[in-house]
């Protein structure tokens, strides 16, 4: 049998490929739990730690859960399982599964969120919005398409990214052409003074105001969700892992829906 490797070892892969010291200032990102001896044959992947996903991993003997957002994004005294975050880091510890966080970094990073979800919606071309440390990585991603309509292109969003209660929401006409696009996997209100230029700008959680001024100055949007658009770096990710490690390692993306809407009226 194949000797899997070492918990050390998978994290300064998951190291290499998206630093931890891009992330922001402010975030919390690396390794969270577990023990670098610990041999790891099988990888988890999900957007939130949430109990369902960790009960998830230790049904399924996971060593090891990668996620996007962090589970402890401030200082902690303790993870008594009286409480929610507790649980379920409790419940990982109780199952020998270590947890791991890749968030920001991972968003700008080569093979990472904003080009992962560029890459399911269909862009060629591709170039960071904002520029990092090289001309390759960095904050979102632009990039075009075959000509069409905004419309039709709100329709190939949709059928590119996994179902949610909430769905996709559409700002503009319709009609409008569409073949420059720029996105940003996650919230990205703050970039709508940089896409202007483009036909449609496509990002999360986009707020009444800061819209509404964005289309009287002649753009158009695509809200999506936002566990949905961050979702699509999950099997880029598994990929990645399978190739490194090959049969030493057995990767599942978590089919959990964490997005936390239910019921759209």
């Amino acid at each position: 049998m194949p000797t899997p490797p070492p918990l050390s070892v998978v994290t300064s892969l998951l190291d290499e490929w998206y630093p931890p010291a891009t992330a922001d200032e402010w975030d919390a990102v690396g390794l969270v739990w577990g023990e670098p001896s610990q041999p790891v044959s099988k990888v988890l992947l999900a957007v939130d730690p949430t109990l369902p996903v960790a009960e998830e991993a230790a049904a399924w003997g996971a060593d090891l859960v990668v996620v996007h957002h962090p589970l402890f994004l401030k200082g902690v005294h303790g993870f008594a399982p009286t409480t929610p975050k507790g649980r379920t880091l409790s419940t990982l510890v109780s199952a020998g599964c270590g947890l791991l966080t890749a968030h920001t970094n991972a968003d700008q990073a080569l093979g990472g969120v904003s080009e992962s979800l560029a890459l399911a919606l269909g862009l060629s071309s591709l170039r960071p919005l904002v520029p990092g440390e090289s001309p390759e990585v960095g904050t979102g991603r632009s990039g075009t398409v075959e000509p069409t309509t905004l419309g039709a292109f709100a329709e190939s969003v949709a059928a590119a990214l996994p179902a949610t209660t909430a769905g996709i929401r559409v700002a503009g006409d319709l009609d409008r052409p569409v073949s420059s696009v720029a996105l940003c996997g996650g919230a990205g209100d703050f970039l709508l003074d940089q896409v202007a230029a483009y036909d449609v700008y496509v990002t999360s959680d986009l707020r009444h105001h800061p819209a509404s001024e964005f289309l009287e100055r002649g753009g158009a949007l695509i809200d999506i969700p936002h566990w949905a658009a961050e979702w699509t770096w999950l099997p880029v990710l598994a990929r990645r892992l399978r190739e490194a490690f090959g049969d030493t390692v057995e990767t599942r993306v978590s089919q959990i829906v964490t997005d936390p809407w239910t019921l759209r009226l």
